[in-house]
């Protein structure tokens, strides 16, 4: 899907709109590059529902600011209420409706109306929009076999009876996973220490925190938490 905005989404002013598919979310950090943010975006969000497209540019205006399409409202209504707040890149979110719908759902609809073209030389950001960027979501990726999410050398079902320790050992991650997508899932709870990726594996890692209840509260709240729509989480205890 080809997400585009209108020129009224630019700056979005601070006030409640109606309920609708697309997510206006601010207060993001600037340092985080555009292709990191909206895998990380789509990391957090993916778990309420299908996501349609999500935007995130670097432009001046659109600093710290995204907009995440689901297809379904309901979805982006959970989204909200479950997620306002979240730390996400050490700066807590705000999340709001967004003032218009996106193109893709006016489209979807039927209520889209064709804009004037811009002139050649406005119309140069356009080059964002490449099939490069498509590359960016997970959604564009060729689903995983649940074999990758088989481990060597471990047994799922041992490790699912190994008893609570303060490292958490992930398996079922997507080949996009990397450690800052895994930090933001896992730095809202106390006690977290760090990530640890394995070299040449993108399907595992190992999450530390600093005590064993901690581990366990933070392995209850995301066991089976969907990275991608076929990627649950899937988190034992690490064997010692």
């Amino acid at each position: 899907f080809t997400f585009s905005l209108r020129s009224s989404w630019c700056v979005q002013k601070k006030m409640d709109y109606p309920p609708n598919n697309t997510l206006y979310v601010s207060n993001l950090n600037e340092k985080v590059k555009s292709e990191e943010l909206k895998k990380s975006l789509y990391a957090i969000f993916s778990q309420f529902g299908v996501i349609l497209d999500i935007l995130a540019k670097k432009s001046l205006k659109m600093r710290g600011q995204a907009f995440v399409v689901f297809r379904d409202i309901s979805s982006a209504t959970n989204a909200i209420r479950s997620m306002q707040g979240f730390p996400f890149y050490d700066k807590p979110m705000k999340i709001a409706y967004s003032k218009t719908k996106s193109d893709v759902i006016a489209k979807m609809d039927g209520t889209f109306v064709e804009r004037k073209k811009k002139k050649p030389e406005e119309a140069k950001p356009k080059v964002a929009k490449t099939p490069d960027n498509d590359k960016e979501l997970p959604t564009r990726m060729e689903p995983q076999a649940l074999a990758t999410s088989k481990v060597q050398n471990y047994s799922v079902a041992k490790l699912d009876q190994q008893p609570p320790n303060k490292i958490l050992f992930l398996t079922n991650l997507p080949p996009e996973t990397n450690e800052n997508m895994l930090n933001v899932l896992f730095q809202q709870f106390p006690g977290f220490k760090e990530v640890r990726l394995v070299p040449g594996r993108s399907d595992i890692a190992f999450v530390e925190f600093e005590t064993d209840r901690l581990a366990t509260e933070a392995k209850n709240a995301l066991q089976g938490f969907k990275v991608t729509p076929t990627n649950p989480i899937h988190i034992s205890f690490a064997k010692k």
